[in-house]
C-alpha cells in the first residue's frame, strides 16, 4: 500500500524543497496533494521525506530516532527550522499605501487591493474595511459601504462586483456615444473637403487700419508697449497662435507670436492710438518745436523780412552798420541827400528867421 502511494507521489508535479523557499507553502502543497490518497501519519511522514532535497533532506535524516509520533511533529519542526527562508510577511499597514487613482477603474483597484489583502495572514475584517473606505475615491461604491458596511469579505466582493458592472456599462455607453458623434462629424468634414476649391473659404483677410491718421510718436512702438504694460494702462493681450505659412523671421511682442513685427502690428497701433486719444501716453507724442528768431534767421541763409521789421530800431541800425562794413562785390549807387538840419534853415525859430533874411 505504502509502495503504491510512493509511486503515486513520485508522479505528482511537486518540486522538492531545498531549504531556500517558504516552508509553510511547501507543507501546504504537500498536504493538498497527498491527503487525496491517504491521511495516515506514518505514510505522510515517509512520503514527506521524499519531498526534500539538499539541506532540508540532511536536516530530516538527522532527527533523533523515535522522536516522531505524528506528522504534525516533523511538520512543525520543519517550519521552525527553515523559518528564515520564509518571505517577509505583510501586515495591515501595507494597505495604507494603496489608493485608488483618479482615472483608475473600480475593477483595477479592487484587484490590487485583494492581492495585497490575500498576502496578509489573519487579516481583520474591520481593519480591511477601514483601509478600503479611505482608499476609495468618492463615488457610489464608497457611499454604499459607508452607509451599510459588509458582513464579511465575501459580501464586500459581491457588492463590489455589482458596482464594477455598473461602472463598465456607463463607460461602454459613453464610448458608444462618442463613436456616433465622431461618425456624424466625419461625413461633414469629408463633404467640406470634397467641395470645389473655389467654394472653399480662403484665409481671413487682413484687417485694415481703424484710423486714417495716427499720431506720430517720438520712439518705437515696442518701447511704448513696454512702458504701457509696466504702467498697467494696457492689458496683456491673449497669446495668439502663429498662422500657417507665416514669416517666422518676424515676431510680435504684443501677440507673442510670429508672422509680423511689433512695429507692423495693426492691433497695437490701434490700441496706442486709443490710449493717446484718452489722454494717456502723452509723453510719447512727437510734438513740433515752437519757432524762434534764430531758426528763422539762419533758415536757408536768408532773414525773414517780417520778423526783421519787428525788431527794435537800435538792433536794426546795428545790423545795417555791420552789413555796410562787410565788403561786397556789388557796385554802389550814388545817393544825393541834404544835410544841415531842417530844410527851412534850421531846427529852431531863430535859425529859420536868419535863413529867410539871407534869402
Amino acid at each position: 500500500m505504502q509502495s503504491s502511494l510512493l509511486d503515486h507521489w513520485k508522479s505528482l508535479p511537486l518540486d522538492k524543497y531545498d531549504g531556500t523557499t517558504d516552508p509553510d507553502e511547501h507543507v501546504d502543497i504537500f498536504l493538498t496533494q497527498v491527503t487525496l490518497s491517504t491521511i495516515d501519519d506514518a505514510a505522510l511522514c515517509r512520503i514527506f521525506l521524499t519531498s526534500l532535497k539538499g539541506r532540508a533532506l540532511s536536516w530530516f535524516t538527522r532527527l533523533p530516532a523515535n522522536s516522531i509520533d505524528s506528522f504534525n511533529t516533523p511538520a512543525s519542526q520543519f517550519t521552525i527550522q527553515f523559518a528564515t527562508s520564509r518571505p517577509h510577511q505583510l501586515t495591515s499597514l501595507a494597505l495604507v499605501s494603496i489608493r485608488q487613482e483618479k482615472k483608475e477603474s473600480l475593477r483595477t483597484f479592487m484587484s490590487r487591493f485583494n492581492k495585497a489583502a490575500l498576502e496578509i495572514r489573519d487579516l481583520n475584517l474591520a481593519v480591511a474595511l477601514h483601509h478600503l473606505t479611505t482608499a476609495l475615491k468618492p463615488g457610489p461604491f464608497a457611499n454604499n459601504i459607508c452607509k451599510k458596511p459588509p458582513s464579511d469579505m465575501d459580501d464586500l466582493r459581491r457588492r463590489a462586483d455589482k458596482y464594477m458592472q455598473m461602472e463598465e456599462l456607463t463607460e461602454f455607453r459613453n464610448q458608444a456615444r462618442a463613436e456616433v458623434a465622431a461618425k456624424v462629424e466625419k461625413p461633414a468634414e469629408s463633404s467640406y473637403r470634397s467641395r470645389p476649391k473655389d467654394l472653399v473659404p480662403r484665409d481671413k483677410p487682413i484687417r485694415g487700419p481703424r484710423y486714417s491718421h495716427y499720431t506720430p510718436l517720438n520712439t518705437s512702438r515696442s518701447a511704448v508697449l513696454d512702458q504701457a504694460l509696466a504702467s498697467e494702462v494696457l492689458a496683456v493681450a491673449k497669446r495668439a497662435s502663429t498662422p500657417p505659412r507665416a514669416d517666422t523671421s518676424k515676431s510680435c511682442k504684443y501677440h507673442r507670436n510670429r508672422g509680423h513685427s511689433t512695429e507692423e502690428c495693426a492691433a497695437l497701433k490701434d490700441k496706442i492710438e486709443d490710449l493717446i486719444k484718452q489722454g494717456q501716453l502723452q509723453r510719447f507724442v512727437d510734438r513740433p518745436r515752437s519757432p524762434r528768431y534764430d531758426d528763422h534767421r539762419h533758415h536757408r541763409g536768408q532773414p525773414d523780412q517780417d520778423q526783421t521789421d519787428r525788431r527794435p530800431y537800435r538792433e536794426r541800425s546795428r545790423s545795417r552798420g555791420r552789413k555796410e562794413d562787410e565788403p561786397t562785390t556789388q557796385p554802389r549807387r550814388v545817393i544825393n541827400n541834404i544835410t544841415g538840419g531842417f530844410a527851412g534853415g534850421g531846427s529852431t525859430s531863430s535859425a529859420q528867421k536868419r535863413h529867410l533874411r539871407a534869402v
